[in-house]
């Protein structure tokens, strides 16, 4: 399974915000420089971010983008469902019913498909944007350290 470029720019983007959190709005300009994002494919980003509540906006000349929650609240799984869809390998296992496979009783590779999503949503579903702040943090002081 290969992330698309909204599934992992939106998360640096969530990213950059969460390192700011607090702190107010941050313009979008700001978070598609310093992550190294077109800004207009950003635009396109916050904007189903926003719609789906993991993000507000504010309007003016002091006015950006800001987190919605804490970076304690949100998980790199709740922003890659949003922008990427459900990460199931294999149609048989995404959460929704609208796929049925005739052969799905005797299927024996449904096994390994229902797996590897739930080894995928574990996984997303346990790292939250302030352990990725923190890791951040860390690599910065060792980074510093090494000096």
């Amino acid at each position: 399974m290969k992330l698309s470029t909204k599934g992992r720019y939106g998360l640096k983007a969530m990213f950059q915000l969460a390192l700011h959190y607090g702190e107010g709005p941050i313009p979008l300009k700001n978070v598609a420089d310093e992550q190294n994002i077109s800004e207009n494919y950003l635009e396109q980003l916050v904007a189903v971010l926003k719609k789906n509540g993991l993000l507000e906006s504010v309007r003016g000349a002091q006015g950006g983008y800001l987190l919605a929650k804490s970076p304690d609240e949100i998980t790199v799984g709740n922003i890659l469902r949003v922008l990427e869809g459900d990460m199931a390998p294999a149609d048989c296992v995404l959460d929704n019913e609208m796929f049925k496979c005739e052969k799905a009783e005797y299927c024996v590779t449904k096994l390994v498909w229902t797996r590897i999503r739930d080894s995928i949503d574990d996984v997303v579903d346990s790292i939250t944007l302030q352990d990725m702040v923190d890791e951040h943090n860390t690599i910065m002081a060792n980074k510093k350290l090494e000096v």
